[in-house]
């Protein structure tokens, strides 16, 4: 995996703004939050606080993972969103392209994951010390080298869908962590599609999509 950070220049996409919440599309190769050191301090949080400065972290998408991001615009609709992720009361929907041909139609896998410290951060499967992670999945359609599958995580651990898709014998196409030809794709392809919160005022319903953009 290189070593430049050369995050793209996509002006703030923004889905929905109101009085508690911010929902935008965050592009591949931009961080969410800042790394380590000035050379990676441009992320979708600098950006998104440039232009809402009250705005309030409540997830992460790794940085090459694309689609939907919420953030809250006060303190309590920060905690609120929070809690719900925390809850697992959100639904979030992905899709990925993976290598190979995926012989069934659906299924779950539930394995634990842990970060694999010598190669952080690089996550893997722990069955001692890992933490729960369980992903449902269904498969959108198949080439004669590729799956797209539609991921639907009911956990949120770290790289939880690239470690999964891995297990499964299926590494996401492009991804520079768990799939040997990821020099053969412009980035990874994994993306973010779908997110369904709660309004932190009165608990409507939110669905936010940003279409796949591959």
């Amino acid at each position: 995996m290189s070593d430049t950070y050369t995050p793209p220049t996509d002006p703030l996409d923004v889905l929905h703004a109101d009085h508690e919440v911010l929902a935008v599309a965050k592009p591949s190769g931009l961080l969410s939050v800042p790394g380590k050191g000035s050379h990676l301090s441009d992320c979708l949080l600098s950006r998104v606080q440039a232009a809402f400065p009250q705005a309030l972290l409540v997830h992460r998408l790794d940085r090459d993972t694309s689609g939907v991001m919420v953030f809250g615009l006060t303190p309590h609709a920060q905690r609120h969103l929070g809690l719900q992720f925390e809850k697992r009361q959100t639904k979030k929907t992905y899709v990925a392209r993976v290598a190979g041909q995926v012989a069934e139609r659906s299924g779950t896998v539930n394995l634990p994951l842990i970060v694999d410290w010598p190669n952080r951060p690089r996550q893997m499967v722990c069955h001692d010390t890992g933490k729960e992670a369980i992903t449902d999945w269904t498969v959108m359609r198949r080439s004669d080298t590729e799956t797209r599958l539609r991921l639907t995580p009911r956990t949120g651990r770290s790289h939880q869908l690239r470690v999964h898709c891995l297990a499964m014998g299926h590494p996401i196409l492009g991804d520079p962590f768990y799939s040997e030809d990821h020099a053969s794709y412009p980035r990874l392809m994994l993306h973010a599609e779908r997110l369904r919160v709660r309004h932190p005022d009165g608990g409507a319903s939110l669905n936010f999509r940003v279409p796949v953009p591959f």
